[in-house]
């Protein structure tokens, strides 16, 4: 297939466009370029594609396309809720709007960056399937739902939306994100020696390994017609269900002579689910994910320090937020993150 891939220069991205190209799709991508440059080891090969921010896509984009994956976003709660006006326009509207244009142009496959937050508040140890209420509780999740919502009223015949519900990432691209649980337990453990977690721990929170949503995707592109159409998936495992503090303590065993502390200064985190990922194995037979949270907080110790990370790199360079606030303390973005050109 001909896939146009949205946010293949962020953390995602930078993964799932070469598994892309090696299961034999040509691949076209389209990103702002807003974090094009948080590279964390060897700078990786973009493919060719169109550097866009997503609300000023255009029919020529989408022209030509058989599938579209899209993974472009305002990317996390704290961007969110600094900005949610932002984060509607840009995740709601934004992405509505590509569906349409794709719709139109003939483009037969959708597959949408959901994500599991949208559980929110599920609380309890039941685990959560797709037909669980979905209770968002960030302007990050409550956009991911109202794109889910928009893009059932698009699906048709011809036109296939597949709503993917990642678990919380995890793992090594070469370009990085800190800002996520994992990645930055890891971080602190290595820079520090200490493993800080400022919630009570309770949380539980689905994981999955960046390489296993780039696998996932792959196999959502392909699966017959009947299996995905139009439906909602967790992307994850029932494994990597796990508590905050659980998380801590795999952190500690991977890097040596880390210790666990668990200030609870911002009390308890309301976003606490487990979740069933039953469905996606189902749908498409033989897919399971690869990656265990040990085995990933491994990997992100080894990379840190293979390619030397530093504390300054670690709160600045890889956290979004920080790029975001820096790039508009330069005059580099305007208020509403685009380009001053």
């Amino acid at each position: 297939m001909r896939v146009l891939l949205t946010g293949h220069q962020g953390y995602l991205g930078t993964v799932m466009a070469p598994v892309l190209t090696a299961a034999g799709h040509e691949v076209v991508g389209l990103d702002a370029g807003l974090f094009a440059d948080c590279v964390l080891g060897p700078t990786p090969a973009d493919p060719s594609g169109h550097q866009v921010d997503l609300r000023d896509v255009a029919a020529e984009h989408v022209a030509g396309v058989d599938a579209v994956i899209h993974l472009a976003a305002l990317s996390n709660d704290p961007l969110g809720s600094l900005a949610p006006e932002l984060t509607y326009d840009i995740n709601h509207r934004a992405s509505v709007r590509l569906a349409q244009l794709a719709r139109d142009a003939g483009v037969r496959r959708f597959l949408y960056a959901s994500t599991c937050s949208v559980y929110g508040a599920a609380g309890g140890d039941d685990l959560v399937s797709e037909d669980a209420p979905l209770r968002p509780v960030t302007p990050y999740a409550e956009s991911k739902v109202r794109v889910e919502d928009d893009l059932h009223a698009l699906a048709d015949g011809d036109f296939t939306p597949v709503y993917m519900r990642n678990a919380t990432a995890f793992g090594y691209s070469p370009r990085l994100r800190a800002d996520i649980v994992l990645n930055n337990l890891v971080g602190h453990a290595l820079l520090s020696g200490e493993v800080l977690v400022l919630s009570d721990g309770t949380p539980w929170r689905p994981l999955v390994h960046a390489a296993d949503i780039a696998r996932a995707f792959a196999a959502a592109l392909t699966a017959p017609r009947e299996a995905v159409h139009d439906r909602a998936f967790n992307i994850g495992s029932e494994t990597n269900n796990v508590t905050v503090a659980e998380i801590a303590e795999q952190v500690a065993e991977a890097v040596s002579g880390a210790k666990v502390r668990i200030t609870g200064e911002n009390g308890a985190d309301p976003r606490s689910y487990r979740v069933d990922f039953s469905r996606f194995r189902t749908a498409i037979p033989g897919f399971d994910c690869e990656w265990t949270v040990k085995r990933g907080a491994l990997e992100l110790a080894d990379a840190y320090r293979k390619f030397g990370l530093s504390r300054e790199d670690f709160e600045r360079r890889f956290t979004r937020l920080a790029v975001l606030r820096a790039a508009t303390d330069a005059g580099a973005v305007d208020d509403t993150l685009r380009w001053r050109r």
